[in-house]
């Protein structure tokens, strides 16, 4: 299988990791040749209740018997949709009350700009350096990081970018803004949380010059963070929340809620102003819903802070110089981009899955289940630290 993986499945770098995976349950992985891997990754923050839960794949089980794709999204009334976008209501702030579903987070930041350019009249974006919010045309005019964008120019005009936590760069924000758009957390760039009341800052801003805030909560969203969104614990609301990842039990969703009075003007002049054939898809709405019931209903929201204080307490290390983040939103810090390769790769040795971060070579990521048991961050943990000084003593640090 991997002969053909690599002769037939286009991949997105030169090496990647390989592993042949037989099936997946909870909290770990199973590889072809019999291996567990405890996961600390869960697919990149999308499995938000681990491999499998219960209660999601019973719900998709359940959504199979009934039907299946029957008409492009907004026309037909499908339950599942309308359940998870009525639920959804009910879990965030006025004015965010009418959702659109999209197939991706990528596809909801396209419709969420395409949306606030529709409602002000205006053109310019503001975004942030070293921001990532997918990798469709749209979203990579917004990703502050050049090295990842030259190859693809020209990209979608009029965009321009902000340091994140620097308030000065917030004179930028003019009332040819349409939109400034942030992740709640700045996730490829190192899981930075905002500093100094920012957020608040923007969202001021943006208020005095008429312009829209938009929030990326594709990482922090559903519950990594010890809210539903991280924006949460921040204590302001954008105009336009953009989500991913975490809500479909690990199936492909995306979204973007709004008021109905913004979200209205995508029916009309044009029509169609924002069409997908698949978005709502009645089988990943019903997975994505059950999620956001099981994690509203239970207390993994809450549990998600102290399993973050468990980590902090036993991750210390000479070679940790940080840990940031929030919740279960965190990354280790090395000095090197190369200790951090080689911690990532030996662990995953050892059956521990761990990950990279897109812009910090020197983060390792730690995103696991919001289900994963103190045990659970125990044993990894204590790989982790085996690894540690594994590479200590290799490199004679």
């Amino acid at each position: 299988m991997k002969k053909d993986f690599f002769k037939y499945q286009a991949q997105t770098t030169p090496h990647p990791l390989a592993m042949e995976v037989s099936h997946a349950e909870g909290t770990y992985i199973y590889a072809t040749d019999g291996k567990k891997y405890l996961d600390f990754v869960a697919g990149v923050s999308a499995c938000s209740l681990g491999h499998r839960h219960p209660k999601v794949v019973s719900a998709i089980k359940e959504q199979l018997d009934k039907y299946l794709h029957v008409m492009v999204y907004g026309e037909y009334i499908q339950q599942p949709a309308v359940s998870l976008a009525k639920l959804l209501a009910s879990n965030l702030p006025d004015p965010l009350e009418k959702t659109y579903l999209t197939n991706s987070g990528t596809e909801a930041i396209e419709g969420s700009l395409k949306l606030a350019r529709r409602v002000t009249g205006r053109s310019q974006i503001i975004a942030a350096r070293q921001a990532y919010h997918g990798n469709t045309m749209g979203s990579m005019s917004v990703m502050g990081f050049e090295e990842r964008k030259q190859a693809f120019r020209p990209l979608i005009p009029d965009v321009h970018f902000i340091s994140f936590n620097e308030e000065e760069d917030l004179k930028k924000i003019t009332k040819k803004t349409a939109a400034v758009i942030l992740e709640t957390i700045q996730g490829g760039a190192g899981f930075i949380e905002p500093k100094n009341n920012f957020l608040k800052k923007v969202r001021k801003r943006c208020d005095d010059v008429g312009a829209l805030l938009i929030l990326d909560e594709i990482q922090p969203g559903f519950g990594r963070t010890g809210k539903l969104f991280g924006f949460q614990n921040y204590n302001i609301t954008p105009d336009i929340v953009v989500m991913g990842k975490g809500m479909g039990g690990g199936l492909p969703i995306g979204a973007f809620t709004a008021s109905t009075a913004m979200m209205d003007q995508l029916q009309d002049n044009p029509k169609l102003g924002h069409i997908t054939t698949f978005g709502g898809n009645p089988v990943i709405a019903a997975a994505a819903l059950a999620t956001l019931q099981e994690v509203t209903d239970s207390d993994v929201m809450a549990a998600s802070l102290e399993k973050e204080k468990l980590f902090r307490s036993l991750l210390i290390h000479p070679l940790i110089e940080e840990i940031r983040g929030l919740g279960l939103m965190l990354a280790i810090i090395t000095s090197s981009a190369e200790i951090t390769n080689d911690i990532i790769i030996r662990c995953q040795d050892k059956g521990l899955i761990l990950f990279w971060l897109l812009f910090e070579p020197k983060a390792i990521r730690i995103t696991p289940p919001l289900t994963v048991s103190e045990q659970e961050i125990r044993e990894g943990c204590d790989i982790i630290l085996s690894v540690l000084d594994e590479v200590k003593d290799s490199k004679k640090i």
